[in-house]
């Protein structure tokens, strides 16, 4: 099963390659992973998504705790939360195909942020599942170029992650 964690962790260096060797030396796997400041400048939150059954998160989430610079942290995926990931793609398009593209991006939501000739650029945010669909539904659509940030997290309601 996919988790989602979110780590609250010292804005200092080193404390990123700490977590992730963590991962390798127990020879778990990250699918994605994101780190950015938080509102106070001395922590950064980390949001990394795995896959494994409770045994193994429970493992994970031990490992981390125990982690020096890791001041708090939550699996985003046992309550209530909001989860999105952005994708930038540069998709082929030449005459009747411009508008079916265009067409599907406005179904999922998405934007054409550069547009040349013969290429589109479109952005969409959403779920993995809706990014997941998205190509889905590009079928028979020539994909240049496509890079994805990797989901990030927040709990929903009033409950927060902070010191």
């Amino acid at each position: 099963m996919r988790r989602i964690v979110s780590v609250l962790m010292e804005n200092q260096p080193g404390a990123l390659s700490r977590v992730v060797g963590l991962f390798s030396q127990r020879n778990y796997n990250i699918n994605s992973l994101t780190v950015a400041p938080t509102e106070d400048p001395t922590l950064s939150r980390l949001t990394l998504t795995t896959i494994g059954d409770d045994r193994k998160i429970e493992q994970i989430i031990k490992h981390l705790n125990k982690v020096v610079d890791v001041a708090k942290l939550v699996d985003l995926t046992e309550g209530s939360h909001i989860e999105r990931e952005l994708m930038l793609i540069k998709v082929k398009v030449t005459g009747a195909q411009r508008a079916e593209v265009k067409r599907i991006a406005d179904i999922f939501r998405g934007d054409v942020v550069d547009v040349t000739p013969t290429m589109y650029t479109i952005q969409l945010t959403g779920t993995s599942e809706k990014l997941d669909g998205f190509l889905q539904a590009l079928h028979g659509t020539s994909v240049l170029e496509m890079v994805r940030t990797g989901v990030t997290g927040i709990a929903k309601g009033e409950k927060v992650l902070s010191m």
